[in-house]
């Protein structure tokens, strides 16, 4: 049997004090690792995450991934690195492009440098369905994030460093998930607002999306591409389907309107991706496109499979109704507690 490559290991997390770093950096304490990195811009939350976890494996840098320096000192000695910290609200993305980036671009770049000067054997970005056809500054971001990556694996194949991308859809109860939002409206008697009832939105929990990270560590190739198959729903069910949970059968639901750059459906996958795609059960695998740049064979071989494929979306995906939605609810801790369930 092949030994667990994560077993005694050390590992950075870029962003680790954010909701995805912080249960990242739990699934890999009880995993059994050496040592976990955490570089972060935010002493308070670096205080309370070491009060929290009170473990001595915890290693915490002060640092932002915009300055090389501090991305060097905190990679020392790892083996493997998970690339979450980003800017990721879509309207202050919106406001500020520029910060996004800094943060999420060059910021990438900082990493990969930082990673393949001191030997780290994998580095795993942390994407999302926005970056796939995107219409706002923090998707265009994060797609030049993912080509950064890429580049890395096309423009140096015999690099001991091994980087990959992650893309995912929304996670529950993570920073910016409108689930909180919900909860705090229906527990003070207030009207649910939506955006736009018909949007649709792929789910997902904290505990999937960091079992999609690990599979990258443990599988990627140079330049891979991942994503957590997840089914969706219409903003309209979710709100719904927390309303109800919380005792409200026929909640009142406000339309606002939608917001800057916000989709009426997401997508995971574009179908020049899915043409390519590995279906691998859980998950999808899109291998790097390593062509050279030769660009007369742009010219003289196309793709023809490209119009018989479409596009991997939250309209397309498994379609949950309110009951499914309630049962996959209740797969969350915050959830649980507030439900009394116990699963």
């Amino acid at each position: 049997m092949t030994s667990d490559p994560m077993l005694g290991a050390t590992v950075m997390i870029t962003g680790g004090t954010g909701s995805f770093g912080s249960t990242m950096v739990g699934h890999l304490l009880r995993r059994g690792v050496h040592a976990v990195h955490v570089l972060s811009r935010d002493e308070a939350k670096q205080d309370d995450m070491r009060n929290r976890f009170s473990d001595s494996r915890l290693k915490f840098f002060l640092g932002d991934v915009r300055d090389p320096s501090s991305v060097a000192n905190a990679v020392v000695g790892t083996d493997f690195v998970f690339h979450a910290a980003a800017l990721k609200q879509v309207p202050s993305c919106e406001f500020f492009p520029d910060q996004a980036v800094k943060t999420n671009v060059v910021g990438s770049q900082n990493v990969i440098d930082a990673a393949s000067s001191a030997g780290v054997r994998s580095v795993v970005f942390l994407s999302t369905d926005k970056a796939v056809y995107p219409v706002n500054a923090m998707g265009m971001s994060k797609a030049l994030m993912e080509k950064t990556a890429q580049a890395f694996a096309r423009n140096h194949p015999t690099s001991g460093t091994t980087v990959s991308v992650t893309r995912y859809g929304n996670v529950m109860y993570s920073r910016g998930s409108v689930i909180p939002l919900f909860v705090k409206q229906v527990l003070a008697g207030e009207p649910l607002t939506l955006t736009e009832p018909r949007m649709t939105r792929f789910l997902m929990s904290l505990e999937a999306s960091v079992d999609l990270v690990e599979y990258a560590f443990t599988h990627a190739e140079p330049g891979d591409l991942f994503v957590r198959k997840a089914p969706a729903c219409t903003v309209e069910v979710l709100a719904t389907a927390v309303a109800q949970l919380l005792g409200v059968d026929d909640p009142d639901l406000r339309r606002i309107g939608t917001r800057h750059g916000e989709k009426l459906h997401e997508t995971l996958l574009s179908r020049e991706e899915m043409v390519k795609a590995e279906d691998r059960g859980a998950y999808f695998r899109v291998p790097l496109d390593a062509r050279s740049m030769q660009y007369e064979l742009y010219f003289d071989e196309g793709e023809p499979e490209v119009i018989e494929h479409e596009d991997y979306t939250s309209a397309s995906t498994e379609r949950m109704d309110v009951d499914q939605t309630k049962s996959l609810l209740l797969e969350l801790p915050e959830i649980q507690a507030l439900t009394g369930a116990d699963r």
